[in-house]
C-alpha cells in the first residue's frame, strides 16, 4: 500500500512538473519553485507518516531514479533506521554502501575469556565478525536489526512483546533444533513507575539471547557481577539462572521498600486522630503499595514457573539444579512475605476507612448537638410568633416583652448546651478510666 502510494505521488509530481516546465507563463521561475516546494512538502508528509520498514520496502521497489529522490528527502535522524530495512544492493546505490549502525538500540555481546566475562563493544555489523559469545543482550532493537543478528548467529529472534500468552506451554518450550525459548516478566520499579517488562530469552548453541524493549536494573546488576567477578558464570545457562536469581533479589528489595512505606503509613493510621486529607493520602499510598505487592507476587510466580520448566526438561547440570533449588527456596520465603503484606494492607485499609467513618460520625454528632441546643429556642420562637403571645403580654410594653423573650430563649439555650457538655465530659472521663 505504501509503495503504491509513493509511486502515485511521484507519478503525479512528474506530470505536474512536466506541464509547468513546458508552459510559457509570466514569472515562470517563481511558479516552478512554488510547485517544487509543494511537492517536497507532500513527500515529507508521506515520509513522516510511514514507518521505517515501509520506507525501506518502497526504496527497494521503486526505480533507481525515484528511489534516489525519496532517499534524498529522508531526514538525517531516520536514515540509519531505514538503512536496516533496505537490501545491500540498493544500499550500495543510495548510500554508497554505508553500513547501518546500532544507534537507536543497545546491543551488548559478552564472551568468556579465561574464566571472566568480557563485554565486546558493538556499534556496527562488522563488529559481530569472529565473536564467540555466551550472552547477547539486545535492548530496543528493530525488526531488521533482530533479523540481521539472528541470521548472523543462525537463530530466529522474536519481538519480546509478541509473547503475551499466559499458558506455560506457549511461553516455555524446546524447539526441534534444541533451542530453548522462554518468555518471562522482569520487575522494573521506579518511583511512580513500577511495572513488569516482558523479556524473551533464547538458549541457542551455547549462547543466551535476551531481548527486551527497555533497560532493567536486573540486567544491569547481572552484567556488573559477571564482568567484575571471575568464575561467576561458566556458560550461558549460568547466565540465565543468575538473571532469575537477580530478579528474585530485586523483588526482595522492593518488598523491603513496601515494608518501609507501610510502616510510615501505619504510624499515621495509629494516631488518635486522622483528618480526611490524611486519610485520602493514606489510601493512595496503600493502593500503590498493594499494586506493587501484587506485581511482585506475579513476577516471582513467573520466575518459579520458568525454573520448574528448566528442571523438568533436564536442561541443567547437577550444580545448576542446586542453584535453581536455592532460588526456588528464596521464592517460597518471598511468597510468605507477600501474603503477610496483603494482610497488613487490608488491616490498614480497614483502619483508615474506620477513621473516615469516625470523622463522619463526629460531624453528624455536631449537627445533633446544634439541633438539640436550638430545639427549645425554636419552640419558644414558634410560641412567640403566635397571636396568643400578644394577649399574654397585654399591658406590657412590647420592647420589654420581646426583650425578655429573647433573654429567656438565650438562657434556655445556654443551659441546654452546658448540660450536654457536662454529659460529654462524664463520658470522656469514663472512657479514659477504661483505657487505664
Amino acid at each position: 500500500m505504501s509503495i503504491e502510494k509513493i509511486m502515485d505521488i511521484l507519478q503525479k509530481q512528474k506530470l505536474v512538473g512536466g506541464v509547468v516546465s513546458n508552459t510559457a507563463m509570466e514569472r515562470h521561475d517563481f511558479v516552478q519553485a512554488l510547485v517544487r516546494k509543494q511537492q517536497d512538502a507532500e513527500i515529507a508528509a508521506f515520509i513522516e507518516t510511514e514507518p521505517s520498514a515501509e520506507l525501506g520496502a518502497a526504496l527497494d521497489a521503486l526505480p533507481l531514479e525515484d528511489a534516489k529522490l525519496l532517499w534524498s528527502k529522508i531526514p538525517a535522524d531516520r536514515e540509519n533506521d531505514v538503512l536496516w530495512e533496505i537490501s545491500d544492493a540498493r544500499r550500495e546505490e543510495l548510500a554508497d554502501g554505508r553500513e547501518p549502525d546500532f544507534e537507536g538500540s543497545k546491543v551488548r555481546v559478552f564472551e568468556l575469556v579465561d574464566g571472566r566475562v568480557r563485554q565486546k563493544p558493538i556499534s556496527s555489523r562488522k563488529d559481530l565478525e569472529g565473536l564467540k559469545p555466551i550472552w547477547v543482550d539486545l535492548v530496543n532493537t528493530s525488526k531488521a536489526e533482530r533479523a540481521y543478528i539472528g541470521a548472523h548467529f543462525d537463530v530466529e529472534l522474536p519481538d519480546p512483546l509478541d509473547a503475551t500468552d499466559l499458558e506455560v506451554t506457549a511461553r516455555f518450550y524446546v524447539e526441534e533444533n534444541d533451542d530453548i525459548h522462554m518468555h518471562s516478566n522482569f520487575l522494573r520499579s521506579r518511583e511512580g513507575d513500577s511495572r513488569s517488562v516482558p523479556v524473551a530469552l533464547i538458549l541457542h548453541s551455547g549462547v543466551l539471547f535476551s531481548l527486551r524493549d527497555e533497560e532493567l536494573p536486573v540486567f544491569r546488576l547481572q552484567r556488573q557481577r559477571a564482568i567484575t567477578q571471575p568464575g561467576y558464570v561458566n556458560d550461558c545457562t549460568d547466565v540465565l539462572l543468575d538473571l532469575y536469581g537477580a530478579d528474585v533479589e530485586f523483588s526482595a528489595d522492593s518488598l523491603e521498600n513496601i515494608y518501609a512505606t507501610l510502616g510510615k503509613v501505619g504510624h499515621l493510621v495509629l494516631n488518635e486522630a486522622v483528618t480526611d486529607e490524611q486519610a485520602a493520602l493514606i489510601l493512595a499510598n496503600i493502593a500503590e503499595e498493594e499494586d506493587q505487592n501484587g506485581r511482585i507476587r506475579s513476577n516471582i510466580l513467573d520466575t518459579q514457573r520458568a525454573l520448574n520448566f528448566l528442571m523438568r526438561a533436564h536442561l541443567l547440570t547437577a550444580q545448576q539444579v542446586e542453584d535453581a533449588k536455592q532460588i526456588l527456596r528464596n521464592i517460597e520465603s518471598l511468597n510468605s512475605h507477600t501474603a503477610f503484606l496483603f494482610d497488613k494492607i487490608n488491616f490498614l485499609m480497614d483502619a483508615t476507612i474506620g477513621f473516615i467513618n469516625i470523622n463522619q460520625n463526629k460531624r453528624v454528632n455536631q449537627l445533633t448537638v446544634f439541633s438539640v441546643v436550638f430545639m427549645p429556642i425554636n419552640i419558644l420562637a414558634g410560641i412567640g410568633g403566635m397571636s396568643e403571645f400578644s394577649m399574654m403580654t397585654e399591658g406590657i410594653p412590647w420592647p420589654v416583652s420581646y426583650a425578655s423573650f429573647v433573654v429567656a430563649s438565650a438562657l434556655i439555650g445556654f443551659i441546654t448546651y452546658r448540660a450536654l457538655k457536662h454529659f460529654e465530659k462524664k463520658r470522656l472521663t469514663s472512657l479514659q478510666e477504661f483505657k487505664k
